[in-house]
């Protein structure tokens, strides 16, 4: 939850590290991370340690990229239950007659408010991706942007290990034209709300091999999930979805 704000323990440190080493030779182009204590490391001393900065540390790429830190990507919040073992979550939801992860505890988020966070998250992500465009654009022109990303630096380490990989020209060109490529580092619960929202509300493209219970589950640690977003015409109200791979942990 939110109330309970403990840094990451050792193991936490030593996946970070090995997401930071399994993602070394993607370049991102923004980093967004929720401004708990476990994933961003407050302190400064410490900023080193920190999960989105570790994965950075390792990339060849983004070594000088500035994390931004947003509220919006927090855990849910679980009231009442927080700091406490799931099993007293699971016997409140028992005790009112409901189901974890939808039962609500007293002083919690519902899921629908969850939801929203994320709703407005990705919204906030969608036009600053077409508003980069725009200004780009008027930089340079449309046909100097058109060039201007070198395909070597998406060089995503997963492919190898989903089903089905939508990297190729079947999806428009969208691993050689990448606009923005976009690292959220985030938490387990507030993510299964967002890749929820993905597929119910926007209707994302699932992978054929993935099953209804991965698609519900909570992402491991430094689980890596993958999504291409194509805005066409900067049409910020029909965004296209794919899901390339979902909770990768390969590297753990």
């Amino acid at each position: 939850g939110q109330g309970v704000d403990e840094p990451l323990s050792a193991t936490g440190f030593r996946q970070a590290d090995a997401a930071g080493l399994f993602l070394s030779n993607v370049k991102f182009t923004h980093v967004f991370s929720s401004d708990l204590l476990r994933a961003k490391q407050a302190s400064a001393f410490l900023r080193q340690l920190n999960t989105a900065a570790t994965i950075l540390g390792k990339n060849k790429f983004c070594k000088d990229l500035e994390i931004k830190y947003d509220a919006r990507l927090r855990e849910r919040k679980y009231g009442v239950a927080e700091g406490r073992p799931l099993a007293d979550l699971k016997a409140m939801a028992k005790a009112a007659g409901e189901q974890c992860p939808s039962f609500t505890p007293s002083g919690g988020e519902t899921l629908d408010e969850v939801r929203e966070r994320a709703r407005d998250f990705f919204e906030f992500l969608c036009r600053l991706t077409v508003e980069l465009e725009q200004k780009e654009q008027g930089m340079h022109g449309a046909a100097s942007r058109s060039s201007g990303t070198s395909e070597e630096h998406f060089v995503f380490p997963w492919t190898n290990h989903c089903g089905e990989a939508e990297l190729s020209s079947d999806n428009g060109g969208a691993s050689k034209m990448l606009d923005a490529n976009i690292l959220v580092v985030s938490h387990g619960a507030y993510m299964r709300n967002w890749i929820g929202y993905f597929v119910s509300d926007l209707n994302c493209t699932l992978p054929t091999n993935l099953t209804k219970s991965q698609l519900s589950s909570v992402s491991p640690n430094t689980g890596v999930s993958h999504f291409i977003i194509k805005l066409e015409n900067g049409n910020l109200l029909k965004p296209e979805i794919t899901c390339v791979c979902l909770n990768q942990d390969s590297h753990l």
